[in-house]
């Protein structure tokens, strides 16, 4: 994948209804019990989409999302079908949808984020920082930043706001009281697993996840799936083993690169966000792509 290659900012299907258009997902209906999920090249940071797409992204998300899909299974069914994009739109409209979509089950979307902290890091950080809690949860003292959290990894679940505003995190009661305390309880036992099992994967191939976020939904029987995209460089921050050091920020595959930068920008962090320049979409690029690699080969 170069910077040649031909990006998708935005799909334009008419062969299907169009739902909704997200942070980086084009969303249609097949169906009542189906939609085509779409993974565009669009790039988000700090809740706001940036104006210059990444060549290939896309089609990377839906490798590693389809990959730890299948690896995951026995945990938690997901919302993927065995249908193939390219037949739910006609032939000129197959571009858009070739290995960068899913056709999935449609399901009720939770109105919560389940975000697992391995290490205190980003948000957690400043969190802690100023409290010494994570969500809620009192943490030993005087970690360092970057630092793994000592007792294991924590369920640290947020909100979902509305696009261009900012996701709040919340405590394990006030997801308790937003799902009811049975399905919280599920869906923190389910994300811990998820992430434990896929964090001891990635260090064997020299990629430390240091968090990730986790969407889940329901089908009309209450049965919980785990929907959007899984455990890639936008739902994740992935450091490289080898360089990985406790007490500062460790480089990253992952769009925490593209963040970086930004906060060196003169930018309130509302629209309109600043255009990337050709080094920093490249080495983005190059930077989604080696997570790939180091994956799943």
């Amino acid at each position: 994948m170069n910077l040649s290659e031909t990006t998708l900012l935005e799909s334009s299907l008419t062969s299907l209804e169009f739902l909704h258009r997200g942070k980086v997902r084009d969303i249609y209906a097949i169906d009542q019990d189906k939609l085509l999920i779409i993974q565009t090249d669009r790039l988000s940071a700090f809740d706001m989409i940036l104006p210059t797409p990444v060549p290939g992204k896309g089609r990377i998300l839906t490798a590693m999302s389809n990959f730890w899909f299948n690896k995951l299974n026995h945990i938690i069914p997901n919302h993927l079908t065995d249908l193939l994009p390219e037949s739910m739109v006609t032939s000129a409209e197959r571009d858009q949808v070739t290995k960068r979509a899913f056709v999935v089950k449609r399901l009720k979307p939770l109105p919560i984020e389940a975000i697992v902290r391995g290490y205190v890091v980003g948000s957690g950080w400043k969190d802690y920082q100023r409290t010494g809690m994570i969500g809620g949860i009192k943490l030993p003292a005087k970690l360092q930043e970057a630092e793994k959290l000592p007792d294991g990894a924590i369920f640290t679940p947020s909100t979902k706001a509305a696009m261009g505003a900012h996701d709040e995190n919340i405590t394990f009661a006030e997801a308790g009281k937003l799902l009811g305390y049975d399905l919280a309880l599920q869906i923190q036992n389910k994300a811990l697993a998820l992430y434990t099992e896929a964090a001891d994967y990635a260090a064997k191939k020299g990629i430390i996840i240091a968090d990730t976020k986790f969407e889940f939904g329901q089908d009309n029987t209450g049965k919980l799936y785990l929907i959007d995209e899984v455990l890639t460089p936008d739902s994740s921050r992935f450091w490289p083993i080898d360089q990985y050091v406790s007490g500062k920020n460790p480089p990253s595959y992952d769009k925490q690169f593209v963040r970086d930068w930004l906060e060196t920008q003169d930018w309130n962090k509302q629209a309109p966000a600043p255009a990337l320049p050709p080094d920093i979409l490249a080495k983005t690029s190059e930077k989604y792509q080696e997570a790939l690699k180091k994956l799943i080969g």
